[in-house]
């Protein structure tokens, strides 16, 4: 015991002479001098110490902009580490769903990766002489120290490294709040950097639990978007972008934009909406697709009412823009018209670039969605497969949409008046928006014996406008041919068939001399 206590003693000895002389060269020392000695001294101290050590600092030559690096590792230590640290320091992340927990300054944890031991340290350091007054933690330069066996060097630097910030990303794509971003006629700055899109959080509450369809459909649709999902190695194969393209048609009220939100929710994925009236040109719509991030789906709504896009195929004649030209209607009509689209100057080929161009293959894992009312308006080169690669077609409300509606809106699963609601269902089209809004209580004496009465009463209501509409216009049909017939019947219309009526030779050769008879 007394020899183990000589050894320390001369050990701590040892120990405070280094600190002095340590001390005495930092303080007395010129800064040349100083590197010298620590470049030498570091020399040394390499050839008998056996680990090798790589720091990450929080922001390097841009004060601006934090390392993403940095960002990537501390939430890989937030995730996997801080279980294990004893002090942790928690940030308020913008646009974070909870509190981020990293290490604190100084603090160490332990871990390991195929068997071999690493060691990661929290650090800050704060030059002297330079702070600010005003803000005394502005010159503060955090960093983590990473500390492993340097016979372990190619493990660490190439597969190690390379999973931290994979592991970092995704954990940080896990935790934020998605955004529903738009696009404007300038551009905006946001965390000091230029940009086109602006965003507000995305809260949609829609899923694929409550959205009116049928279950097999719906199934057939999840079951897509999880194998593009997970289908990075299978684009990369076949040598395609990482993209799909989604064209969701039918008529108003179907659920054309509760369909993007649902898939927004089950994939996590940001909402770009794409207005393209207020794009200037194709040069801009490109520097759009630049400005996305990856997971994100790119939605472009009433793509027919957008702009002229399928317009500028078609060839007009000749006489036809003679006689417009003469029309002072038809004049004004069309100047309104290119007035309207003089601010844009988005091409039907820019926009088919945009889709499936060489600039679409700038990000990977989005999903690009067209929704129209009006699917034979648009031109076929638009919505072709590889472009929109899966056309679905939300069409009017069916008895298990139905079913959906009623659990949403009344947590009923049955009922007595369903068989009358689905034959009701099954003679009359009408939209899940329809059939929505008479499920919904109107106050809180309403329950669901009022609610499945009252849309019984509107399917009614909407069947006996049906039956009429009909009649009225097979009655309109009917009046139309016969004022069609009279006109050909009667002789002061010039249609009279002479030849037929006189039967005489030689009046009929005079009439198709002379064009004419007097009768």
């Amino acid at each position: 015991m007394v020899f183990m206590g000589e050894i320390w003693s001369q050990v701590g000895s040892v120990m405070a002479s280094i600190m002095f002389v340590y001390a005495i060269i930092q303080q007395y020392f010129p800064y040349n001098l100083r590197r010298h000695l620590e470049k030498h001294t570091n020399k040394i101290v390499g050839f008998v110490y056996p680990y090798i050590q790589i720091t990450f600092h929080e922001y390097t030559g841009d004060r601006f902009k934090r390392s993403e690096v940095y960002t990537a590792i501390q939430n890989y230590l937030s995730a996997n580490s801080s279980s294990r640290a004893k002090r942790l320091r928690a940030n308020d992340i913008k646009d974070n769903k909870s509190l981020v927990l990293s290490l604190d300054d100084n603090e160490e944890v332990t871990e390991e990766f195929q068997g071999v031991k690493l060691w990661w340290t929290s650090s800050k350091k704060i030059p002297q002489g330079s702070s600010n007054p005003f803000y005394p933690n502005s010159d503060e330069k955090r960093y983590f120290k990473l500390t492993f066996h340097r016979t372990h060097r190619q493990l660490i630097t190439e597969s190690f490294l390379a999973h931290v910030l994979e592991e970092g990303k995704g954990i940080a794509f896990k935790n934020r709040q998605r955004k529903l971003y738009t696009n404007g006629s300038g551009e905006s700055f946001y965390g000091g950097n230029r940009t086109k899109w602006s965003h507000v959080l995305f809260e949609h509450p829609a899923s694929f639990d409550t959205l009116a369809m049928e279950p097999k459909k719906k199934q057939e649709i999840i079951n897509d978007l999880l194998k593009f999902k997970n289908g990075k190695e299978y684009y990369a194969k076949i040598g395609k972008a990482w993209k799909r393209g989604y064209l969701l048609y039918g008529p108003p009220g179907t659920g054309k934009s509760t369909m993007i939100s649902a898939m927004a929710n089950f994939l996590d994925y940001d909402v770009y909406d794409l207005e393209l009236t207020a794009v200037k040109d194709n040069t801009e719509l490109r520097k759009l697709l630049i400005e996305t991030s990856n997971k994100s789906i790119i939605v472009i709504e009433d793509i027919d009412c957008s702009l002229d896009l399928t317009g500028q195929r078609k060839e007009k004649k000749k006489d036809e823009d003679s006689e417009q030209s003469k029309d002072p209607v038809s004049v004004q009509k069309r100047a309104e018209e290119e007035g309207k689209n003089s601010q844009s100057k988005v091409t039907l080929s820019g926009l088919l670039n945009f889709i499936d161009g060489i600039w679409s293959a700038c990000g990977g894992e989005r999903l690009i969605v067209f929704t129209t009312n009006y699917v034979d308006k648009l031109d076929p080169a638009l919505i072709r497969r590889g472009r929109m690669d899966k056309h679905i077609e939300l069409s009017y409300c069916g008895f298990e949409a139905f079913k959906v509606l009623a659990k949403n809106y009344l947590d009923v699963e049955s009922h007595d008046l369903f068989s009358k609601i689905e034959r009701l269902l099954g003679e009359i089209d009408t939209t899940p928006a329809d059939v929505a809004e008479n499920l919904m209580p109107k106050s809180d004496e309403e329950d669901a014996d009022k609610c499945l009465k009252n849309l019984i009463e509107a399917l009614e209501n909407a069947k006996e406008e049906a039956i009429r509409k009909k009649a009225e216009d097979e009655a309109k049909l009917q009046a139309a041919e016969e004022e069609k017939l009279e006109e050909e019947s009667d002789p002061k219309s010039g249609k009279e068939d002479v030849k037929c009526k006189c039967g005489n030779g030689a009046l009929d050769k005079e009439v198709k001399e002379n064009g004419s008879v007097n009768k």
